[in-house]
């Protein structure tokens, strides 16, 4: 079972204080890589100072389950250009207020195949 959560708009940014933030239909997420640990996601309340943009595009989040050849949590893709789509595994989803930080793991595995697909608001 594939089910699209969410999907809208992203923004890859760097602030002045040279921290990656994620904006995802303006919701914020610092990018930190975390020794030992990996890319983890922290959830952002303030709206930081942009120094510049380094992506954007449209983002889509899945939940998937008892798919072959997927693994069984969030993915989150990023398109990132000429039907291209990132994807990243979010083993405990995006951060929320109760769970400020959590994993981002980059992987091969894309659910998105075309470039064409129109935007549902």
């Amino acid at each position: 079972m594939i089910k699209l959560l969410k999907q809208g708009s992203y923004q890859l940014i760097q602030t002045k204080g040279e921290t990656r933030l994620l904006v995802l239909n303006n919701n914020y997420y610092a990018w930190i890589i975390a020794d030992r640990i990996g890319d983890i996601l922290v959830i952002s309340k303030n709206k930081p100072q942009r120094l510049y943009q380094i992506a954007r595009g449209n983002y889509r989040l899945y939940d998937v389950a008892d798919e072959p050849k997927l693994a069984d949590t969030h993915h989150l893709e990023l398109y990132t250009g000429e039907g291209l789509w990132q994807g990243y595994l979010l083993p405990t989803g995006l951060p929320k207020a109760k769970d400020l930080r959590n994993r981002i793991i980059p992987t091969k595995e894309i659910i998105t195949q075309t470039s064409n697909l129109r935007m549902i608001h």
